[in-house]
């Protein structure tokens, strides 16, 4: 996407932030505060580390896309999405590369409170995060080139956010630093309501692998559009959908008041975007999708933690 007016640099670094994407990094964490207050286990300093820990590694994580999607070539004038600053000669490549690194350097800091906290496992999933998060695009086998960036995306920004949430919260009421995981601080319950973020998460990464398909495959870049084709990527969305939306379903079925069905109110928007996926591949029509992708995750989100409270 370019623009005839060349922007502010100060507007050039939140491109590069993309807030666009906060919905994944805000709405794991959202339900993980609503399954620990339904579990009984909310703690609000730790909640509110792990919110910052993961905006912070969400922005790090999109300094790192722009900086090596530029210098591997991934971004040419003919990509569909928004900007690049790298890539756009908006910012220089060191300076991107350097936010990068404080950034993550500022996720670590606060992950020191949460290992205080958390312990080892904490620590663990911190280490991994970070390094992940560079390694989506970066380092000798970026993970977004080999058509592993959905995996990544289902299990860090979903199954580990929401988990780790519930458990730094339940963890801050357990004497000293764990060495592993204390009996009662990662309820099933976590588990299962992290299975809606995971899915509709990887749905923003899938809508953004099909507008790129073309691109990525002159590229290089191997997602897995480019490997197996639009079919695949627009099955994978369908089946993402069917699991956020089948979660509260099974939960109102083993009992929970009829709250925790508050997410089914989200399908209208969920059929409109997954029209769009289903149908078209210019960026002019995914691009809005991509946006409401987000949109439907972070009213999923609040609507699922809504329930999860009432319940």
């Amino acid at each position: 996407m370019s623009s005839n007016a060349e922007p502010s640099r100060a507007k050039a670094w939140v491109m590069a932030a993309r807030p666009q994407t906060m919905p994944a990094a805000i709405s794991p964490v959202l339900v993980g505060v609503g399954v620990a207050v339904h579990e009984g286990l909310f703690a609000p300093i730790p909640a509110a580390a792990a919110l910052l820990g993961a905006i912070l590694i969400q922005i790090g994580t999109n300094f790192a896309n722009d900086y090596y999607d530029a210098i591997q070539g991934a971004d040419t004038e003919d990509r569909e999405g928004f900007t690049r600053v790298t890539a756009g000669g908006l910012i220089e490549p060191a300076a991107v590369k350097r936010a990068m690194w404080l950034t993550f350097a500022a996720a670590i800091l606060v992950g020191s409170y949460l290992v205080w906290i958390g312990g080892v496992p904490i620590l663990v999933i911190g280490l991994l995060s970070v390094a992940s998060g560079i390694a989506y695009t970066g380092g000798p086998y970026p993970l977004g080139y080999h058509g592993l960036g959905d995996l990544f995306v289902f299990v860090f920004f979903g199954l580990v956010a929401v988990t780790g949430t519930v458990y730094v919260q339940a963890a801050a009421a357990v004497a000293g630093v764990p060495m592993g995981l204390p009996e009662g601080t990662v309820p099933s319950l976590a588990l299962l309501a992290s299975l809606p973020m995971a899915g509709l998460t990887t749905n923003v990464l899938v809508v953004n692998n099909v507008r790129d398909k073309e691109e990525d495959s002159r590229t290089g870049k191997r997602t897995l559009a480019v490997r197996f084709g639009y079919g695949v990527c627009r099955v994978e969305y369908v089946a993402m959908l069917a699991l956020a939306y089948a979660v509260p379903v099974f939960l109102f079925v083993e009992g929970f008041g009829p709250a925790v069905l508050l997410p089914l109110l989200s399908i209208p928007l969920a059929a409109v975007v997954g029209r769009t996926v289903l149908t078209r591949t210019d960026g002019e029509a995914l691009n809005p999708a991509l946006e409401r992708t987000g949109q439907l995750l972070a009213l999923y989100a609040a609507l699922f933690t809504t329930g999860l409270i009432l319940g």
